[in-house]
């Protein structure tokens, strides 16, 4: 198999996909994998903000046809490379309306689909889950539960539905990713920097923290293959 596609999505805004994409081209810089970001927040690119002048990025507007063939183009242009798309709120209305050009295409391409789906405590994260399994069957689903809105007992709605039975089902695993500090986060998004540099500039017991949260989210990544 070439590369995987990593497909970061939540569909809703506020859930953390942004913080969620950081993480994993956090992730893959450190393993020095050779990744392209795939930027389809329009209006909210915080992802492209911190990352685009250092990691290979492009715009792709997922709402509309001519952006899903262009990620699969992308995909086929550069196999070597892991694709990592940050997707906007809504966006199971682009997944609904065009996804079978990506889904169709995973065999020719040899890429595994990897969906990180983030979520809150919410009951319409997991409605949209479900509709998004039912879309794009292919691949493989993670749910993240972010651990800003809570500690991982919190999520019982989302452990005892029957979305957790089908992320089981297809051999999906339910992941936690830790709370990061208001402090740290803040500083990423008012500087616009990129984990790496955050862990070079920040004040000691800022980088502490930084530190703490990037070991959890490798051990997280690394138990699903990544």
């Amino acid at each position: 198999m070439n590369a995987p596609i990593v497909f970061i999505s939540g569909s809703k805004g506020g859930v953390g996909k942004s913080i969620t994409s950081m993480a994993v081209l956090d992730y893959f810089t450190t393993q020095h994998t050779f990744l392209k970001l795939i930027e389809s927040d329009k209006s909210n690119p915080d992802v492209w903000s911190s990352y685009g002048s250092t990691v290979e990025s492009e715009g792709v507007d997922l709402d509309d046809v001519e952006g899903w063939i262009q990620l699969v183009n992308i995909c086929d242009a550069q196999p070597f490379k892991a694709i990592v798309v940050n997707t906007p709120a809504r966006n199971n209305m682009g997944v609904r309306a065009h996804g079978a050009i990506l889904r169709d295409s995973l065999k020719e391409l040899g890429r595994p689909l990897v969906t990180l789906w983030v979520i809150n405590r919410q009951r319409d994260s997991l409605e949209l889950l479900k509709e998004y399994m039912e879309l794009m069957p292919d691949g493989v689903t993670h749910v993240v539960k972010n651990g800003y809105f809570g500690e991982e007992r919190k999520f019982e709605l989302y452990e005892k539905s029957p979305v957790h039975e089908s992320i089981q089902q297809q051999n999906g695993k339910s992941l936690f990713l830790p709370d990061l500090a208001d402090r740290v986060t803040d500083e990423l998004y008012s500087k616009r920097i990129t984990l790496a540099e955050a862990a070079q500039q920040l004040k000691v017991g800022d980088r502490a923290e930084l530190q703490r949260w990037r070991t959890a989210v490798a051990v997280m990544l690394t138990s699903i293959g990544l």
